[in-house]
């Protein structure tokens, strides 16, 4: 199994449904050599304005997401000090450096982004970054 992160833009993209980019996010979530990992960041990034908003169909997928990913941090401080370690190295966002962070802890081998090939996420070295975002995209940072 390929331990997986991706942030919140993949889960986003996954979610609505629509277009070529969502169609590549469904097929890195439905990847059966993939196991996923996450973090109480990117549930604090991707569930709160839908349920805000009352969007039940989305609340559902992102919390069926959820129920199933076996890797998680134990402890959201150690993220926190990785974290900026990892916007130190890179110029990372504070949260884009959260799911770096979490990514490492919970030993994934590759992050999956919807964040395009010229933004930080690209910078990081120290775990391997992917993106499903192409130029046909346009901007497809989604979260």
């Amino acid at each position: 199994m390929i331990v997986t992160f991706v942030d919140t833009g993949v889960l986003i993209a996954a979610s609505r449904g629509q277009g070529d980019i969502a169609r590549r996010a469904m097929a890195i979530l439905d990847d059966p050599k993939r196991s996923f990992a996450s973090s109480a960041f990117v549930k604090l990034e991707a569930l709160p304005m839908p349920t805000f908003h009352g969007r039940e169909t989305e609340i559902a997928f992102f919390n069926a997401f959820f129920d199933r990913v076996p890797h998680w941090p134990d402890s959201d401080d150690e993220v926190v000090e990785r974290a900026f370690e990892e916007a130190s190295a890179a110029g990372l966002a504070a949260l884009d450096a959260l799911h770096v962070a979490a990514a490492r802890i919970t030993g994934a081998e590759v992050l999956i982004t919807t964040e395009k090939r010229s933004k930080a996420f690209h910078r990081v070295k120290s775990i391997k970054v992917e993106t499903i975002s192409t130029a046909a995209d346009g901007d497809a940072n989604t979260g």
